[in-house]
């Protein structure tokens, strides 16, 4: 009887008992047969060639309409910036106007985040002052239907000049006086 009530002995824990052990034991019979359920289910498919079967369930595999497939390119390629802007220049007459329209054309966008410059080019000296004078509103107004900060500042052309022609005889194809026919 040495050590009973003297306070040296370490506290014993209690033995499991009858339903714990059942408990304990059916854990352990459920893994080992998900584990072997698993493992039975890989060598089917390993049989039947492998890979992921159709099911009555949705996955990544499922055809998609258009319009949902090319949100979704868009967005895991990360073009949403450079389609709204191609929106815009598809939408010109009616963000800007028919009359703006019919004489001024976009023609490129710059997505470089210091830049975000959007080029304008005019049919007329006049349209493109007008152009000139309206694009802090024009620029407040495509950012407000893009979102703050796609376009930074609007670059204006005016109207391209005639090919320059250098002399009254000129052969097909060439570049001008600095072209050596070969």
């Amino acid at each position: 009887m040495s050590g009973e009530g003297d306070g040296k002995d370490p506290v014993k824990q209690p033995e499991p008992s009858g339903v714990d052990l059942a408990r304990v034991a059916l854990r352990a019979a459920k893994e080992q047969a998900r584990a072997r359920g698993a493992a039975a289910q890989q060598k089917k498919q390993a049989r039947r060639g492998g890979g992921l079967r159709s099911g009555a369930r949705a996955d990544g595999r499922d055809p998609l309409p258009l319009g949902a497939a090319i949100n979704r390119l868009i967005t895991e390629r990360g073009w949403e910036t450079p389609a709204a802007v191609g929106g815009v220049m598809g939408r010109w007459p009616q963000i800007v106007g028919d009359d703006l329209a019919n004489h001024c054309v976009p023609l490129r966008y710059d997505e470089d985040p210091d830049e975000r410059v959007l080029t304008v080019q005019c049919d007329s000296t006049a349209w493109a002052t007008q152009l000139r004078l309206l694009a802090p509103q024009l620029v407040a107004r495509l950012n407000a239907d893009l979102g703050h900060g796609t376009v930074r500042m609007i670059k204006v052309l005016g109207p391209g000049g005639p090919q320059r022609r250098y002399g009254p005889l000129r052969a097909p194809g060439s570049t001008g006086p600095g072209d050596t026919y070969g």
